[in-house]
């Protein structure tokens, strides 16, 4: 089962780019070495407030997928300087 979750944000403190993409990355690089999903920023990337984030997780299991998908939320809720606006979840 292919599980794709698109989340825009904003990180209402970020002053520049730079400060922006700090952020961004390590939701990345955590999402990717710790629940092992593909990620990639959609949107927003010359802005330095907003962000639309896309993740992709595959299994076997519906349930599984779901699981993982969740762990994303979770991880970019943990993150105090960005809020979620809109969560996807699409099934392919």
């Amino acid at each position: 089962m292919i599980g794709y979750l698109e989340v825009e944000c904003f990180l209402y403190d970020a002053q520049s780019l730079k400060e922006k993409r700090s952020v961004i990355k390590r939701i990345v690089t955590r999402a990717q070495n710790e629940i092992n999903v593909s990620v990639s920023e959609l949107d927003h990337q010359n802005l330095w407030q907003r962000s639309l984030l896309g993740f992709v997780a595959i299994s076997s299991d519906k349930v599984q997928t779901e699981r993982e998908l969740q762990r994303v939320v979770r991880l970019i809720d943990s993150f105090p300087e960005i809020e979620r606006a809109t969560t996807n979840i699409e099934w392919l």
